[in-house]
């Protein structure tokens, strides 16, 4: 795999090893990276091959992975991680969630450390949920500390482990992203389920705030994250537009042209239905993007306006 050379050129290849690659994020970066003619592989729960990219298995849990995945990998992306808003937050679902982000990182850091293998950059997934659940006017920089409860610990813990990479000469970026638009497997598309009734749906206050970024920005700072070798620590993967949850609906009502239920749903039944995980709709904070753009990445889509009339339209 080392010998694997454009065809074009006659210059190898970087090759990239992606962990969650099925999932919403990983699958756009796949395609992506493709079309910018990276080798692209998976780590998965089944092994097999589709549209030039090699899925490998591997078993965090059993702390099981196929060796083979990790011959000639340049960068490590590692998206994995059991879906904080999938299911309600058990006392066992917490640890699953925790678990799950910890010992896949040590999974993979002690196979490269084992095989003795050179990778120039490990890039990890964390998110603005970093921050905590609540809602305050604060605009939090990278620099600030973590929030105290669940969600805070699970995204503290998820970039904590990352540092055994770096303290390994790794070059490592934590990409803590916020809420992701995307058509099918997003939470825009959960807010968009109510319109085939007629109506769009503000949930509790609406003070909340809903940090944001369309998927193509996100996947362009994972690339970004690949290919500018000066990225190193967290950044914040967030437009520069901030709004609240009352603004989103009504800029969704807006595109869609459905009208916002004039009643919002209370915050009892989000509570009922969902628990304590209700708190990822109910809170949020602003996040600064200012790192990022400093470190030359421009948005394409930096007004929500205008990413939702592209995911939408």
């Amino acid at each position: 795999m080392n010998d694997f050379m454009n065809e074009n050129n006659g210059q190898r290849v970087s090759s990239v090893l992606i962990t969650g690659g099925s999932g919403m994020i990983g699958s756009h970066l796949t395609s992506l990276l493709l079309s910018r003619g990276y080798r692209v592989s998976h780590l998965s729960r089944s092994a097999g091959e589709s549209g030039g990219v090699k899925s490998f298995l591997w078993d965090p849990v059993k702390k099981t992975v196929n060796r083979e995945a990790f011959e000639g990998i340049d960068y490590i992306i590692h998206l994995a991680g059991a879906n904080l808003g999938e299911k309600r937050w058990t006392v066992s679902r917490k640890r699953e969630i925790i678990e799950s982000r910890i010992e896949s990182v040590k999974l993979l850091h002690s196979t490269i450390t084992d095989l003795g293998a050179e990778i120039k950059a490990f890039i990890t997934a964390s998110a603005s949920g970093f921050f905590g659940g609540g809602t305050s006017e604060k605009i939090f920089s990278e620099s600030d500390p973590p929030a105290s409860d669940f969600q805070g610990t699970v995204c503290r813990k998820w970039e904590e482990i990352a540092d055994l990479f770096e303290n390994s000469g790794v070059r490592t970026v934590k990409i803590r992203s916020a809420v992701v638009l995307e058509k099918n497997e997003s939470a825009l598309a959960s807010l968009m389920k109510p319109a085939k009734f007629g109506f769009l749906f503000q949930i509790g206050s609406g003070k909340q705030y809903m940090p944001w970024i369309h998927i193509n920005d996100l996947c362009n700072i994972y690339l970004k994250a690949i290919e500018d070798a000066s990225m190193a620590g967290v950044y914040h993967a967030a437009a520069p537009e901030h709004v609240t949850h009352r603004e989103f609906v009504r800029t969704l009502s807006k595109v869609m042209k459905k009208p916002v239920f004039p009643i919002p749903a209370p915050e009892f039944i989000s509570k009922i239905i969902f628990g304590e995980m209700s708190e990822i709709v109910l809170r949020g904070n602003r996040i600064s993007s200012l790192k990022i753009r400093d470190a030359g990445y421009k948005f394409r889509y930096a007004e929500l306006k205008d990413a939702l009339e592209d995911i939408i339209r």
